[in-house]
């Protein structure tokens, strides 16, 4: 197939997509998004959602996804496809009743959660198995009560099965505690011998003080000059250290060994209920623990290693670069044996709970992994995990935090925080929505949406749709090819992968490795990523992308029912716009 540019792509999409002709009167089969659209309103509401989208609508926010658009936006679309004006209003409930809304490239499932919360049955396809899977844990009705109860026994078994692995004692008063996280450095070498690099000495910084550490004696202290002690034979650099004063070559990463073996610990840190929170140097005793787990891990049964060998793509590129072949190398010891415990668990629940508790487990890898930065030297961020995917991209830690997954008591990134976080708040917004109305003082309130819930009915088939409301289908496959009848949607409401702005199956990939094995039966985990509708080189030559995404469109066309039906794409821009 020749090679076509985005502006040949997007003309052949809307020669599928002619609909009937727009009168300045709404009649029957017309919408008021045919008209105009309430940009400002949508603009407003979405300034105040686009940096806490997941407070905004928590019950969408169970498993990671990237470049997620704001709910507000998507309901404020929905809202001009409403017939009635009465029910039109932005904060007036449902009003899509009757109504088959598809979305072909899900992703996160803001169409489907905001379409769904309207009263519409929906349609939900992804080529990716995840979008999929946290549809139906997120839409599927189960309550809170039955969630929280098989939490908390699924918690404490675990903590029972891996918790000592992460037991240090207050340096005060010599009581056990849970770790909150470890600091570890990263190894580098040059013709001198090795060096350990971290991002930068100060830990953390308080109001009267900085928790630092020595350079020379690793040593942890609040104080201004170095404490007396024996120097350790390895010298500890910062990031700004790029080579060796002594030999002048750069400092190279260890590329021959497994990636979890180029860091070594640095700094423990817990908090005592007594004695306040605190970092401490790595004991004997806290040595030992990573030392068995690093003998445990090689006795650990994850099924077939090739499953987690990592493919040569856009992103997952950067691993291989750095010689990582295998994603079991991006997670320590430990957080292996956190993994394998929750695999093994998990047999043990069924239906809606299971799959909520396997994507809990695996979201909860993007704060539990040696790809983990610490960010908690800011005064306001105290403690905070910087998670794997903060950009679009890995990204290699000269200081990496490795997380405690089983920490009893909630903090940046653990199990107990994400729980709280990503179920609890979710379930407990879809049964009672609220939106943000700004009156004429520019003041900011909450305002409860009766009568909305955010969940339904799941079906299995297309006919299912054809009367009730609130029901959902969802299919994972090749959205230029669905398994529908002509002319069954009212409304395709959609937002396409933007060329190769971020590469969703390769990132993704990090996640369904994991998933395999949480949730081996639940869908197909391995699919051809080069069936995505994203471009894999910016130079504007890449015909998959055209092919994927103007036959998506195709096959949007064949669905949506004629001169009633309407297509409605959202597209992310920081400048205007010609859409044509």
């Amino acid at each position: 197939m020749p090679a076509k540019n985005i502006r040949e792509t997007r003309q052949l999409a809307f020669d599928y997509l002619v609909t009937a002709p727009v009168e300045s009167d709404l009649g029957e089969g017309e919408y008021a998004i045919d008209a105009a659209f309430p940009e400002e309103f949508a603009d407003t509401l979405s300034r105040l959602e686009a940096y806490n989208k997941h407070l905004f609508r928590p019950n969408t926010y169970l498993h990671k996804w990237w470049a997620r658009r704001c709910g507000t936006t998507f309901r404020t679309i929905l809202k001009q496809l409403v017939s009635d004006p009465q029910r039109r209003d932005y904060y007036a409930p449902k009003g899509l009743e009757g109504k088959i809304v598809l979305d072909p490239m899900m992703g996160g499932g803001t169409t489907l959660h905001e379409a769904i919360r309207l009263g519409a049955n929906v349609i939900g396809a992804d080529i990716d198995p995840i979008p999929v899977a946290q549809a139906r844990a997120s839409l599927s009705p189960v309550t809170l009560k039955e969630l929280r109860s098989s939490f908390h026994q699924f918690f404490d078994d675990l903590y029972t099965q891996v918790g000592e692995y992460f037991h240090t004692e207050c340096p005060t008063c010599a009581k056990k505690l849970d770790i909150q996280y470890t600091l570890y450095g990263s190894r580098k070498q040059c013709n001198c011998g090795e060096v350990v690099q971290l991002e930068q000495f100060e830990f953390r910084h308080e109001a009267n003080r900085v928790i630092r550490i020595w350079p020379n004696t690793w040593a942890i202290s609040d104080t201004e000059v170095e404490p007396e002690g024996i120097s350790k034979p390895t010298r500890l650099i910062t990031r700004n250290d790029k080579e060796c004063q002594q030999c002048g070559q750069k400092y190279g990463e260890l590329l021959e060994i497994p990636y979890y073996q180029r860091y070594t610990p640095v700094a423990i840190a817990a908090n005592c209920p007594e004695h306040g929170f605190f970092f401490r140097v790595p004991s004997q005793s806290d040595l030992d623990k990573v030392k068995q787990a690093d003998e445990l891990r090689t006795r650990l049964d994850f099924g077939e290693i090739e499953i987690f060998a990592i493919q040569n793509g856009p992103k997952s590129g950067d691993l291989s670069k750095r010689n990582i072949t295998c994603y079991l190398e991006l997670f320590t010891s430990r957080q292996l044996l956190y993994l394998n415990n929750a695999i093994n668990l998990l047999k043990n629940y069924k239906g809606a709970v299971r799959l909520n508790l396997a994507l809990l487990i695996s979201t909860s890898l993007e704060f539990n992994s040696l790809l983990c930065g610490y960010k908690g030297w800011a005064q306001n961020r105290p403690g905070a995990i910087k998670h794997v995917f903060s950009h679009h991209a890995y990204l290699f830690q000269y200081t990496a935090a490795e997380n405690n997954p089983v920490n009893p008591k909630r903090s940046s990134g653990n199990l107990m925080s994400l729980f709280q976080d990503r179920i609890v708040r979710g379930r407990k917004w879809a049964v009672s929505p609220v939106e943000r109305k700004i009156d004429s003082d520019g003041k900011v309130h909450l305002t409860p949406i009766h009568n909305e819930f955010d969940g339904g009915t799941e079906v299995v088939s297309q006919r299912e749709l054809t009367d009730g409301n609130q029901k959902f289908l969802l299919v994972h496959g090749d959205s230029r090819d669905l398994p529908l009848e002509d002319a069954a949607v009212d409304f395709v409401v959609t937002d396409p992968p933007y060329y190769d702005s971020v590469q969703y199956s390769d990132l993704a990939a990090f996640f369904r490795v994991w998933l395999a094995g949480l949730l081996p039966d639940e869908i197909d985990w391995v699919y051809d990523v080069t069936n995505s509708a994203v471009a894999t080189k910016g130079n504007g030559l890449d015909t998959q992308y055209v092919t994927m995404l103007s036959g998506i469109f195709k096959e949007c066309g064949r669905l949506l029912k004629p001169h009633t039906g309407r297509m409605v794409f959202y597209l992310s821009s920081l400048g205007p716009k010609c859409l044509g």
